[in-house]
Order: structure tokens, then sequence, then C-alpha cells
């Protein structure tokens, strides 16, 4: 759906782990400390760890956020929870899976079909993940703005789209769109990491928003064949053709050095996210006129 929303401006939170989590809270503090605010967009994306960083934003300042990010771990509090590590074997797993699809519908069959007989898609897993979602987030209400947080179903294939309207709770709507390795169950239905929606971004969904910012911890990269035109230099392209203004914002090379081999390493998180704030702020200025 093609909506016009003239002179409205979109922030689309791309997914990207744990680590990609703390460099996107890093770079909109940096944004706003140096003079952009963007945590006030008509519209507000998330997908995965850009789900979090969506309902994080809205509920608290980037500053707030971005000091809890970069604080050292008090000695004996151990690592901050956070879901099983998706390593070689899941991504092996999952890669042979896309490998095997014909066309991104049948790639979500096959994913929610091979993520919901994880050991960790039952009722008890649900309860353990969300347990660790809802402490991340600031809120546990929707904002007023308007918020989608992207998803799959996990029994039908089919995209999901969750908003303040959808009525599923925001904790919920984040921890499924975080469920990266197993299905998150809300109410009958099942639902798988939204970066199986379109790739990690999903940035389509501000189509007809005059302003989009995107930023992208995995810096518009993709597992998925660029045949089916789902990566985000499509996704682009597409709004641009639509008439929309777009800018990217993808990793460093400071920030690439700071996430390391593992965006599910918890000590990684400072850096990344101090990284992101020089970025942010080193952005400010040059992004300002587009925005406004």
């Amino acid at each position: 759906m093609n909506t016009s929303h003239s002179s409205r401006t979109a922030l689309v939170l791309g997914g990207g782990g744990s680590v990609g989590n703390a460099w996107l809270v890093g770079v909109v503090a940096g944004l706003a400390e140096g003079g952009l605010d963007v945590t006030h967009a008509d519209l507000i994306i998330g997908t995965s760890a850009g789900a979090t960083a969506a309902a994080q934003i809205t509920g608290a300042s980037p500053a707030h956020l971005y000091d809890q990010t970069i604080a050292p771990i008090p000695a004996g509090a151990g690592r901050p929870a956070s879901r099983p590590i998706l390593n070689r074997d899941h991504l092996d797993r999952t890669n042979a899976v896309i490998a095997a699809s014909s066309d991104p519908a049948d790639m979500r069959r096959r994913m929610g079909a091979e993520l919901r007989a994880d050991a960790m898609s039952d009722d008890a897993g649900t309860a353990r993940w969300r347990a660790i979602v809802t402490p991340r987030l600031p809120r546990q209400e929707w904002p007023e703005q308007r918020v989608l947080i992207t998803a799959v179903d996990a029994d039908t294939g089919e995209p999901v789209v969750l908003d303040r309207d959808s009525g599923v709770d925001l904790v919920d709507a984040v921890a499924a769109s975080t469920a990266g390795g197993f299905a998150y169950r809300i109410g009958d239905r099942r639902y798988i990491d939204g970066g199986y929606r379109s790739n990690a971004e999903n940035a389509d969904l501000a189509s007809g928003y005059d302003k989009v910012l995107v930023l992208s911890p995995f810096g518009g990269r993709t597992r998925l064949p660029l045949g089916w035109h789902l990566d985000l230099a499509h996704q682009i392209d597409d709004l641009r053709a639509e008439g929309s203004t777009v800018e990217a914002i993808h990793p460093d090379a400071d920030a690439l050095e700071a996430f390391g081999d593992n965006m599910m390493n918890p000590a990684a998180r400072p850096p990344a996210a101090r990284a992101g704030y020089e970025q942010g702020r080193a952005l400010a200025a040059q992004l300002s006129p587009f925005w406004r």
C-alpha cells in the first residue's frame, strides 16, 4: 500500500543481534547530542534488535539509554540475560532452509517449520524469553506515535506487522520479532524473527513517507538471494522510485571493529554503542537538512 504521507518522517531500525541493538542506541543518542532527535519520527519500524530499539527510544531518552548501554556490569551481577547464542550450527541450518526455498513465501513457510521444531518453541520457552525481554523495555505500553514491529507467522509463513492496534502487548511484539532461533507463542499463534519477513530492515513498510532514515547494523547485507529483491539496496531503490528521500547509516570501520565476530556478545555492547554514538554525533549536522 502506497498511501501519501507528505513531509512525514520514517525511522527504520534494522536487526543485528544484541551488539547491533547497542549500536542503534548509540547512533540515535549521538544524533540527538548533535542536535538531531529522530525519536519523534511519524513512523518507526523495528525489526529484531531494531524492534527492541524502537520500544526503547520511544520509552526513554536516548541519553539515558546510551548511559545504560555503556555502563560497566557491576561485579557479581553476571552477564545480561540473552537468548541462546545463534551459533554456526544455527546459521548452517537456516542457510540450508534459504537455499532450498524457491521464493520468499516458500522460505518463510520452511523457516517457520524449521524453527517451531526447536526445543525452546514451547510455552516454557516463550515464558523464559518474555522474562528476558521485559526488563529491556523502559515502558510496557505502546507509545502514542506509530511504531511497527515485524515478525513472521511460524505456522503459515505469512509476514506479520504488529502495532498498538493489533491486540498484542508491546513486550510480546518485541519478543516475537527477536525470536531468532525458535518460535514465540502469542495466544494460539507462533512467530519467528521479523528479519525473515523482508531482510533485516523491512524498509518497504516506510512506503509513502516523504523522508526515510534507515539504520542498518548489518550494513544492508543479506543472506537471501539477491534475485528476490528483498535486500536493503532494492528496498531503498523502490522507496526512491515512489518519491521518498532516503538516507541510510551503516556501521563504519570503528563500529565494525567494535562488533567483533559475534553479534550476540554482551561484552561488545559498550564499544558498539560508543562507536555508534560517535557516528551519530558526526552525522547529525549533515543529516539535519534532510530530516527537517
